[in-house]
């Protein structure tokens, strides 16, 4: 007769959940999320590795919807990174003043555009390595190129994937060890899938304050914080471009 599987909160001897069982329940998870969002992918308008680079630099501490309002007239002034060179800093800073932290972002964008034209011959390299030595790139920056641009698995962890799989008891300690979590949770061809999903989770539902009620997940979290408001309701998914580059 054959052995009866474990459940998915399965617990090892020391209360732990079994790694086993959290693997089946983190892609339960996915398989529920990737329901809930049908529209999943980049949410950031681009038609080249480079205009994805400079767009994910732009929306860091900003919303998507916000940087592809700024990067439709951005993209259409500068081509590549030596157009990012050849204006005055106070015009680049002037063009991307609506993103934030504009200062910063300026020195980033023109910082990456020179490193790319002394080291890579102007073009964006396809891997983590050469990636992460650009000026303004970290392993989140660098795993939305890959992913997105290169078709490299790879997952990228912001704000809402960090809240998102802390609450579901799937993170250690730091973004590299979330990374590193989820890396060991889903296969590789499922490594994109599974970012986009957290992301849009955690800023439709999962939200700094969880809207748990209407979650799809509930009963697949651990989170001893869930909200109990009943009246919370679900909002219309937001309507937006489909997730492929830009043409």
């Amino acid at each position: 007769m054959p052995r009866a599987r474990k459940p998915a909160a399965a617990r090892t001897a020391r209360g732990r959940e079994d790694p086993a069982a959290r693997r089946l329940r983190a892609r339960a998870v996915l398989r529920r999320l990737a329901k809930e969002n049908p529209d999943w992918g980049p949410t950031l308008e681009f038609s080249s590795p480079f205009e994805l680079l400079v767009a994910t630099i732009l929306a860091a501490q900003a919303q998507d919807e916000h940087i592809n309002q700024v990067t439709r007239s951005l993209f259409a002034k500068y081509r590549g990174p030596a157009d990012y060179l050849k204006v005055p800093v106070e015009e680049l800073e002037r063009d991307v003043h609506a993103t934030g932290f504009f200062r910063m972002k300026t020195k980033a964008i023109r910082g990456a555009s020179e490193q790319l034209l002394a080291e890579f011959g102007g073009e964006v390299p396809g891997d983590m390595d050469s990636l992460v030595r650009l000026r303004g790139v970290g392993r989140k920056t660098a795993s939305i190129v890959l992913g997105n641009a290169f078709g490299v698995p790879a997952v990228a962890v912001d704000r809402h994937v960090a809240r998102v799989a802390t609450r579901l008891g799937f993170s250690r300690k730091g973004k590299d060890g979330i990374e590193e979590e989820l890396r060991s949770l889903y296969p590789k061809k499922n490594w994109v899938k599974a970012t986009w999903n957290l992301v849009l989770h955690g800023r439709r539902i999962c939200t700094p304050t969880p809207r748990c009620p209407v979650c799809p997940i509930n009963d697949l979290c651990p989170y001893p914080k869930k909200t109990k408001d009943a009246r919370t309701t679900r909002p219309a998914p937001r309507p937006r471009s489909p997730a492929r580059p830009r043409r």
